[in-house]
């Protein structure tokens, strides 16, 4: 896979092999990229941004604003913007910096704002290269996703010789070629929108106190860090959970069945997967109170009035082309339940879980869960962690999406 066509962001630091990144923009334009250059300011003593500017036919960023004008380098763009960001070379104090999330200058905030994968070249004295911080740096780097092209190994500004130099330019371009082959193998949901939901909702009685559940949103969560990792761009709708959300995946936060389900409204015609994993409220209070009530008679009757069904509302807007996956989490006749809601609703498969199984449901780092296909097809599964069942779960959508 060549990378014609891609918006390439390359970032250099202040290091002697700066020089190089002459030669890497002239070889990323010569495969057809585009290329945006960065420079920290200690990357200007080493080569100039004329030169890169020249070479790239864009302007050369190198402050977050000129003084001069007024004109803002608006960071948060630039990482948008990007298919892909690739530091080169990256310095000993650079690497630092991204790996501990420090924000100092124009490229660090780039790096921060990027959705895109990130490539990252070191290059240093052999000395610094094996330090134990720079060591932990690169481990703390490649945890977050980012992906390391080894440096090489010869003779070093220092006179000394051994690895840190930096990779030879057309080593760079050939190692972002084949990790693109690699990822259109591994991501076959590169370029698919991919809708989850996860959480509870809470359905406000007043101020202080709501209407909810025990859902912890681990297995939507799961879900959605799995559908990224094959590619995907994900949204995920979320009620209130303390999981962390997964690099690379925007989250839009809600409270209330009415809040989930304007955002999944707004989201759903663009989306070919949604996995409605979020443990949606049934019912919610007819009647808001905006003052804490009071303790006053030993019985409180609340009026409840039904939610919109969000599931059966995207189930009858549901296109062809669209994978819709719904959630059933049953306390008895489960299979028979889980049925009868896969047809009403309009669904391509349905994950069915009990609450009689030991270590299914909600809050558990585990699920057991059967997937029950539109056809009748069963597939039952052994009790597993949720990020081994988001896997599962993700295969079917895999195979289903491969019948389209």
């Amino acid at each position: 896979m060549s990378l014609q066509g891609k918006h390439i962001v390359l970032g250099v630091c202040g290091s002697i092999a700066a020089y190089k990144s002459a030669l890497i923009v002239r070889l990323l334009i010569h495969e057809g990229a585009s290329v945006r250059v960065i420079m920290t300011p200690d990357a200007t003593e080493f080569i100039t941004p004329l030169t890169l500017a020249t070479l790239s036919k864009q302007p050369v960023s190198v402050d977050y604003f000129d003084p001069k004008t007024g004109e803002w380098s608006n960071h948060i763009q630039i990482g948008l913007d990007a298919d892909l960001l690739l530091i080169a070379p990256a310095s000993a104090n650079t690497l630092a910096k991204m790996a501990n999330g420090l924000c100092d200058n124009l490229l660090t905030a780039v790096y921060l704002s990027a959705k895109c994968p990130v490539y990252i070249a070191p290059a240093m004295d052999l000395d610094m290269w094996k330090h134990p911080a720079t060591k932990r740096n690169i481990a703390l780097l490649q945890s977050y996703g980012n992906q390391i092209i080894p440096p090489g190994n010869g003779e070093l500004a220092s006179g000394l010789s051994g690895e840190g130099r930096l990779a030879e330019p057309e080593d760079i371009i050939s190692f972002l070629q084949q990790q693109s082959r690699n990822d259109s193998k591994q991501q076959p949901l590169l370029h698919v929108n991919a809708l989850v939901t996860a959480g509870p909702t809470y359905e406000a009685i007043d101020p202080v106190r709501f209407i909810g559940n025990h859902s912890s949103g681990k297995m939507g969560y799961a879900i959605a860090r799995r559908l990224q990792n094959l590619g995907a761009t994900v949204t995920l709708i979320s009620g209130p959970s303390h999981e962390i959300v997964p690099l690379g995946v925007d989250i839009i936060k809600v409270h209330s069945a009415a809040e989930m389900l304007a955002a999944c409204q707004h989201h759903f015609e663009s989306s070919e997967i949604v996995v409605m994993s979020a443990a949606v409220a049934d019912y919610t209070p007819s009647e808001y109170t905006d003052q804490k009530i009071k303790k006053k008679e030993d019985v409180l009757s609340l009026s409840l009035t039904r939610t919109t069904d969000i599931l059966a509302t995207l189930g009858q807007q549901k296109t062809a082309q669209q994978t819709l996956v719904g959630f059933a989490l049953e306390t008895n006749d489960e299979l028979a339940n889980a049925k009868s809601k896969l047809a009403r609703k309009n669904l391509d498969f349905i994950v069915l879980n009990s609450t009689n199984d030991a270590g299914a449901g909600f809050s558990t780092d585990t699920n057991h869960i059967t997937i029950i296909e539109r056809d009748g097809q069963e597939h039952r599964y052994e009790l597993k962690s949720k990020d081994d069942v988001a896997s599962d779960i993700c295969d079917r959508i895999l195979a289903h999406r491969n019948t389209l």
